[in-house]
């Protein structure tokens, strides 16, 4: 069982919750999650991910706080590029987190946890101004043309995404548009229609672009 619910600054907090250990698939949305495992007391970081991978997951519940797309690093202290692909302890980030352990352990809700220390870290260190406008338009311009709106040269452009995303521009609007096809598939809208809402030449397409990203096609993706 999945289930998320919104909170002030993040993208979300999410709880999984399984009765026995579990395969589930993992694809690219251009976030970054601080996760705790209830089962072993573990606080890990997965960073943005370029391609789609297949984890297993102990009975348990998992807990955890997702930070949007270009958002989490500046909590993190390292820049996004350093985290791409990558599933790292949070104390390798933060140092010594004991006392952080000791309040998840014996939360009620782990989530409200991980979200209010989330939350301090991003009021002491804020995002790049930049990345609003970088994810909101990378979609729709060029990334000549969003360097010049931005008063960047694409070669600041691209350092700057890589720092905040973890991606160069190309790659985020790859992977900012495949979340936005599987979030419409989930909802039950048509293949055909998904590819011409989310900016594919075809359907055709959208089914390259699944494969390759997720690393299997859009049907099976969103099977229940």
């Amino acid at each position: 069982m999945y289930e998320e619910r919104p909170f002030p600054g993040l993208a979300c907090v999410w709880r999984r919750t399984t009765s026995s250990p579990a395969v589930g698939r993992v694809v690219p949305d251009g976030c970054t999650d601080i996760i705790y495992s209830a089962t072993t007391g573990d606080v890990f970081v997965a960073g943005p991910d370029t391609v789609g991978h297949v984890t297993r997951m102990a009975s348990g519940a998992l807990f955890g706080v997702r930070f949007g797309p270009g958002v989490g690093p500046s909590a993190f202290g390292v820049p996004a590029v350093e985290l791409r692909d990558q599933r790292v302890p949070l104390a390798a980030l933060w140092g010594p987190s004991a006392r952080l352990e000791d309040a998840l352990g014996s939360a009620d809700d782990p989530c409200s946890v991980l979200a209010s220390v989330a939350s301090t870290r991003l009021r002491t260190t804020p995002p790049d101004p930049a990345v609003g406008a970088i994810a909101s338009a990378v979609s729709s311009v060029g990334v000549a043309e969003l360097a010049r709106s931005l008063g960047l040269s694409t070669r600041q452009l691209h350092r700057r995404s890589l720092a905040a995303f973890g991606y160069g521009p190309k790659v985020l609007h790859r992977v900012l548009r495949f979340d936005r096809a599987v979030k419409l598939a989930w909802a039950g809208v048509p293949f055909a229609d998904v590819a011409h809402r989310t900016g594919y030449s075809d359907q055709a397409h959208l089914s390259r672009e699944v494969r390759e990203l997720a690393g299997v096609p859009l049907g099976q993706l969103i099977r229940p």
